[in-house]
């Protein structure tokens, strides 16, 4: 074991970790810095070629352009247009309108929408937005972004129509689909778990203000609780096995959304639900959700609740799942057809170099995109309208797209120039046959400190792989463990704190959101590697 290269190599992610958390600089300008350590590492104390480095560095840029950077403008373009058109007040509305008890609304918003939210969008809007549509129909507004947390933490590795993971899939070598469902049978556990916990957090505080038993939050609504993490996990575990990680939690959400809205409404309709727990559903997800709609949302909110109009306000999402699915392997004469229109090009000028593959069609940023644009027709948005949230969109995504491209450079610098395995070799030095067990939390940290799923697997990913690979470990189990560590570290990264704090308009309680997460993170790691050290002992 070296130990001076261990140091030297984590130094990068030792910068990243000191500017964001102490200096509070940008991610963007943070992941920037950590590119220039790693470049300036590789050549002074690795003897990398400036040829070398620099054609490392062009390749993560590659990488991070196409297929990440197109999809996170695409589905954060998607959103940002259902918000113009007034769509998402109409959704909205839809899912309130199921239930007046404030669990079942819980359910309905956080766990089944923001489940959606997160397997479309991602990158905050997971928890900006039900926090701040739960806040609006009148939770606490810490219990509704830590309702949030509870229920986004889970579903990051698939989130933004599956970036996360055919990221990490991409940079080690390994199946996209292979990987999404290794990851969702690690993942099971927590996806039944966390219907439940966001119940205990909904029903803590009563009408009066006083704290709730336990016992008594989970009264009759347990079973729906239990339906809400079956009807997620199961579709989700199949969609991960036969499609990918594309649209794994997309349909889980929906089919969640569906059985949960079914049975909140059969136990509203019981009269057996207790009282104490009932609010007003009648509020809008207002200025949390889509009070940026302007004159278009307030138009739409006054429209009934019709079935064209709630085609029409689910048409974006509805075109993206037809479109992922039928270009998807399950329909190999397309998915053969479209895998004509694709490049390879080798960019690394070093040994061993890498090769890069382009989809320019069946990718699934061009599907959403096309997808968006067609329903934003459908909801009535012009050519301007579109042109014009597209803009902003892409203004608003460049702080991320800069990020993404520094972290996925710094990752292809210091794998190429031996840092990833300077890291690799200390840690399966110091831990041996039980490096499972802290698996997870690398990816953790990877995501607490980065604030994104994505960065995470890119930063730590190989280092997963080689540790695989050096101790004998089946390397699909053990890469997978990164991400179920970004489960856990995606609730406590203060990036995701500020996001939904800042939806409910609340500041200056970031420690205070931070201690109320942190026993559900830490029951959850400690659950996570135990499932880490008995599965690698398995496959």
């Amino acid at each position: 074991m070296d130990a001076l290269s261990f140091v030297l190599a984590l130094a990068p992610i030792l910068w990243l970790v000191a500017v964001l958390l102490l200096l509070k600089w940008p991610a963007w300008r943070a992941a920037l810095g950590s590119l220039v350590i790693a470049c300036l590492l590789a050549v002074l104390w690795w003897h990398q070629p400036l040829t070398y480095v620099g054609t490392a560095v062009l390749e993560g840029f590659l990488m991070a352009l196409w297929p990440i950077v197109i999809v996170i403008i695409a589905a954060v373009f998607t959103y940002n247009l259902c918000v113009s058109t007034g769509a998402m007040d109409t959704i909205g509305r839809m899912i309130c309108s199921v239930s007046s008890d404030r669990r079942i609304l819980a359910l309905l918003v956080a766990w089944c929408f923001g489940g959606f939210m997160e397997g479309m969008a991602g990158f905050g809007t997971a928890v900006a937005i039900p926090a701040g549509m739960l806040a609006g129909l009148g939770y606490p507004p810490l219990a509704a972004v830590l309702m949030c947390l509870l229920a986004n933490g889970v579903p990051t590795p698939y989130g933004s129509i599956g970036i996360p993971t055919v990221s990490l899939a991409d940079l080690v070598g390994l199946s996209p689909t292979s990987l999404a469902f290794t990851q969702m049978v690690q993942l099971t556990p927590f996806f039944m778990a966390a219907p439940f916990l966001i119940v205990l957090v909904a029903g803590g505080i009563g009408q009066t203000g006083e704290k709730v038993p336990v016992s008594a939050r989970l009264r009759g609504v347990a079973g729906v609780a239990l339906a809400a993490g079956l009807s997620f996990t199961l579709p989700a575990l199949a969609v991960a096995a036969l499609v990918g990680p594309e649209l794994t939690v997309v349909v889980g959400s929906i089919c969640s959304l569906g059985v949960t809205a079914a049975l909140g409404r059969v136990a509203e309709r019981s009269g057996k639900l207790d009282p104490a727990f009932q609010m007003s559903s009648s509020a809008l997800p207002g200025e949390g959700a889509s009070a940026s709609a302007g004159a278009s949302s307030a138009a739409t909110a006054a429209e009934p609740l019709t079935l064209p109009v709630a085609l029409r306000a689910w048409s974006c999402f509805i075109l993206i799942f037809v479109l992922l699915l039928g270009t998807s392997q399950l329909v190999p004469p397309v998915h053969e057809a479209l895998a004509a229109f694709s490049s390879t090009v080798t960019v690394y000028a070093g040994p061993n170099p890498g090769t890069l593959s382009f989809s320019w069609v069946n990718t699934p940023g061009v599907l959403i995109m096309v997808a968006a644009l067609v329903g934003g027709f459908i909801q009535g948005a012009s050519p301007r309208q579109m042109a014009s949230v597209f803009a902003a969109t892409v203004r608003q995504m460049l702080p991320t797209v800069i990020t993404m491209l520094a972290v996925l450079g710094c990752a292809k610098v210091m794998g190429y120039a031996g840092m990833i395995s300077a890291i690799s070799a200390f840690c399966i030095g110091v831990a041996g046959g039980l490096y499972p067990l802290i698996a997870p939390w690398i990816g953790m940290v990877g995501t607490f400190v980065t604030g994104s799923g994505t960065s995470s697997g890119m930063l730590f990913g190989q280092v997963q792989a080689e540790a695989a690979e050096a101790l004998g470990i089946n390397p699909t189990w053990t890469v997978a463990l990164n991400s179920l560590g970004v489960a856990a570290g995606k609730m406590l990264s203060p990036q995701t704190l500020a996001i939904g704090l800042a939806a409910v308009r609340v500041t200056g309680k970031d420690a205070e959101l931070l201690r109320s997460v942190l026993p559900y993170a830490l029951g959850f790691l400690v659950v996570m590697s135990a499932i880490a050290l008995g599965g690698a002992a398995l496959v």
